[in-house]
């Protein structure tokens, strides 16, 4: 579950956001400059609301009144960018134990294998990232970022910088991410096509605000 009450002025801009939600992938639309990835920002704890709440999975991250901001590094969110973001000097199976490593977890190897199949980077996993495709690269982030064992995980225009083939290639992986990782996600995107396919709810932002929220038939 997320709940999402907030204020934030960023310069001439300000962001104010309202909903909730219990859908296993949010999808967050709107044109550039609509406040998607300030909105994202703020649920990892990388921005602090000016006013407001947000409250991950019944723990209250953010209450500007109580004063409580947990720290990024205590949310256990797992945060997908639209470049991969890989440790170029580490193999494709270094920067997947990363997350775990960095969360203090126990290796798990079932969960590891669980990852690596339900993504298909297994013949990946001693190449360096320079000699991955764009997608493979994304799928490996997508990787990390599980085996960190997030509580939710969120997704900025994660195919914003991939061609059309390349496109078509990773989207059905994030449809098995959705159906079968048990991981809710906040999924940020300007493209229609996608989040009709992936998103359970949409959060429609316009200058800030937000102007829908419903299910998928608010793209229409």
């Amino acid at each position: 579950m997320l709940r999402v009450d907030v204020e934030k002025q960023l310069g001439e801009f300000s962001l104010s956001a309202s909903f909730s939600s219990e859908g296993r992938v949010i999808g967050l639309f709107g044109a550039s400059g609509a406040g998607k990835s300030s909105l994202v920002n703020m649920i990892a704890g990388l921005l602090r609301p000016d006013r407001g709440s947000i409250v991950i999975d019944g723990e209250t991250v953010d209450d500007t009144a109580s004063g409580i901001h947990v720290p990024t590094w205590r949310r256990r969110i797992g945060y997908v960018f639209q470049d991969a973001r890989l440790f170029p000097h580490l193999n494709v199976a270094q920067n997947l134990d990363y997350g775990r490593r960095m969360n203090g977890h126990a290796p798990d190897p079932a969960q590891h294998r669980r990852v690596v199949d339900l993504l298909d980077i297994g013949a990946l996993l001693d190449r360096r990232p320079g000699k991955l495709s764009g997608g493979e690269r994304q799928r490996v982030a997508l990787g990390r970022a599980l085996l960190s064992k997030p509580r939710l995980l969120l997704l900025d225009e994660p195919l914003g910088a991939l061609d059309e083939g390349r496109k078509l290639e990773i989207l059905p992986y994030l449809v098995r991410l959705r159906d079968e990782a048990n991981v809710p996600m906040v999924y940020v995107s300007h493209d229609v096509a996608e989040l009709r396919q992936l998103a359970t709810q949409i959060v429609m932002l316009k200058q800030g605000r937000v102007t829908s929220f419903g299910g998928v038939k608010v793209l229409t």
